[in-house]
């Protein structure tokens, strides 16, 4: 038995549990059975991917094993709590969830990323933390070890877990994600938490007809036989088919009104990793949920949310490759090989640019028809907030869809403020058309009029343009995240990694770790920016600038080892951090990021 350093775990803090039948549960409730604190946010799509790695182990260990999900808001409106209970139903969350709005959980446990994964032992103990996604084999494994030593030790208790299901509620659409206008007037949605695409009449709320079978699965056919996760964007293909961004899938399918079959264009199923193929056939290559999809410049778009990237696909020789984006998140502009985004959700074009709704740097973007990228609105992954006016200085939060308008000018469904905003071109203004919207996610521009995909109210609703904006007091916001305070000068970076037992560092074809490191602004840093093999990197702090993000992405592989084992099973595990700081005298030296295992130096100190 690998031998574990015992960190008592701190006690559950927050404002309200959810799933639990309204029951506040503690430590000592849940004692002699293995817990995984999942902190995440519900913006984020890396904590959705962890959502999805960790259903196979919840059913697997259901008598042994409780996920607890810890939810620690990035944005202003994810510390709203009606908008966790609808984040908990949207994306299908059976376990119970502790709403942590102050992030006192968060700090007691010094949590630096979404997603983190906790794992805590029989006896109340802290074993492991895995930041990121790819960790689910491990956690399984870890969790076999202490289902072995506490069965032993008698301090092991199975039986039903704490989780309560909520009672459904009965409506045509629930949280619908996107929404695209027919030739005759009528709309198609994709429903999303039910799993289907549903067809409506002109009047939005009529329903013709419902594609799929209304649960999780990956089947194509007709409409009661074919199978979506959690759908989202939708577009029409030149050969008049529709193309669906079948998001948890990690799909592209596309669907035939007339005879009403689905079939599959892109895909295989599985979730892209580093390393993987960034081009091929359709069919076989892997793509990280696409979120929506748009016809530009003779092919169609993918919006790559999970790798934080734009695809295409081309129908005439059923390929899809990478078009812009290195994988990096952040907002930076350039070529298309070198741009950043940060999980882009929405798409609009027109014959000169894409439109992206850029969702967690809160920017609107665009992409030329030479392949550039460009910011129209939005300065980082931690502005946000509802300001009209110039765009240089105006602020978004969360949007997740865009509209172009004929006039030239965008509408922007400007999710987490719950509102449709405007961006000029021409003028570069930013300014405000609608509020009182709740989650607007996607739009559809009808005579003249915008029909909205309200998705917290499972509707949509039109409206018509104003001629005048709405006036809106301008609020400003920072993520509620501390700052990390540095040291000047020399800062020591680790990430610390320890392969899960039985596994080793695949180091076959050469090194198996890789990290990156940059800053924001760039000012930062005086030295130890860029790539590197090594999971560790002496940092150097330029005098004069106080404050700032440092971007970090680490990747390590490992494989069974096992010599005898000729085809050993390997794994990816990496993770994205952007972690605010603060330099000042008398502030830490070293920067530790857990990517997996315990940080051995802390416990020690």
């Amino acid at each position: 038995m690998t031998k574990r350093p015992r960190v008592r775990a701190p006690e559950l803090q927050g404002r309200a549990w959810l799933n639990t039948g309204g029951k506040h549960l503690t430590l000592a409730d849940l004692r002699g059975r293995a817990l995984v604190l999942d902190f995440w946010t519900f913006c984020c799509v890396n904590c959705l991917h962890v959502l999805d790695e960790l259903r196979e182990l919840e059913e697997k260990h259901r008598d042994t094993v409780v996920i607890i999900g810890v939810h620690s808001p990035k944005f202003v409106h994810e510390a709203e709590h009606q908008a966790v209970v609808d984040a908990v139903e949207r994306y299908g969350v059976h376990h119970p969830v502790l709403d942590d709005p102050e992030l006192a959980t968060w700090k007691q446990y010094a949590v630096r990323a979404w997603p983190t994964l906790v794992v805590i032992d029989p006896e109340g103990y802290v074993v492991a933390q895995h930041a990121g996604e790819g960790h689910a084999h491990a956690i399984e494994k870890l969790v076999e070890e202490l289902e072995a030593e506490h069965a032993a030790k008698g301090t092991l208790r199975r039986g039903d877990g704490p989780y309560v299901a909520p009672e459904p509620v009965a409506t045509h659409l629930r949280f619908p994600g996107k929404a695209l206008l027919l030739p005759d007037g009528g709309f198609l949605v994709s429903d999303t938490t039910r799993h289907r695409l549903v067809e409506l009449d002109a009047d939005g709320e009529s329903v013709r007809r419902h594609f799929g079978t209304g649960e999780r699965g990956f089947t194509d056919g007709g409409p009661d036989e074919v199978a979506f996760s959690e759908p989202q964007g939708l577009a029409t293909l030149p050969d008049g088919r529709i193309a669906v961004a079948d998001t948890v899938n990690h799909a592209i399918r596309a669907l035939d009104l007339t005879t009403g079959t689905t079939t599959t264009l892109a895909g295989t199923g599985r979730q892209w990793w580093q390393g993987a193929a960034t081009s091929g056939a359709a069919r076989e290559v892997d793509l990280s949920s696409p979120w929506d999809v748009a016809w530009f410049d003779g092919r169609l778009w993918i919006a790559m949310a999970g790798v934080h990237q734009l695809w295409t696909y081309d129908p005439e020789d059923g390929t899809v490759r990478v078009a812009a984006g290195t994988t990096n998140e952040g907002l930076v502009d350039g070529p298309g090989a070198e741009a950043w985004f940060a999980q882009p959700s929405g798409l609009a074009a027109t014959d000169e640019r894409l439109w992206v709704a850029d969702s967690e740097t809160s920017a609107l973007r665009y992409v030329d028809r030479e392949g550039a990228v460009h910011t129209a609105v939005g300065t980082g992954l931690f502005d946000f907030g509802h300001r009209d006016g110039a765009a240089a200085q105006a602020l978004l939060q969360h949007p997740l869809g865009v509209t172009a308008l004929p006039d030239g000018s965008v509408a922007v469904c400007d999710t987490y403020n719950h509102a449709l905003r405007r961006y000029d071109p021409a003028s570069g203004e930013v300014s405000t058309l609608a509020t009182d919207l709740r989650e607007p996610s996607d739009a559809v521009l009808v005579d003249g009029d915008l029909v909205v995909v309200e998705s917290a109210r499972h509707r949509l609703t039109r409206l018509r343009l104003p001629e005048e904006a709405v006036r809106v007091a301008e609020q400003a916001h920072r993520t509620q995240r501390a700052a990390t305070e540095i040291a000047p000068g020399a800062l020591r970076l680790d990430v610390v990694f320890q392969a899960p037992a039985g596994q080793k560092l695949d180091t076959r074809y050469g090194p198996s770790t890789r990290l990156l490191v940059s800053s924001t602004p760039p000012e930062l840093l005086a030295g130890g920016e860029g790539a590197g093999t090594d999971l560790f990197r002496d940092l150097v702090l330029a005098d004069g600038v106080t404050e700032g993000v440092l971007h970090v992405s680490a990747m390590a592989a490992s494989c069974d080892d096992d010599p005898a084992n000729e085809y050993p099973a390997c794994h990816v595990h990496q993770q994205d951090w952007g972690v605010p700081v603060r330099v000042a005298p008398g502030g830490a030296a070293r920067l530790p990021l857990v990517l997996a295992g315990m940080d051995d130096e802390a416990a020690q100190g």
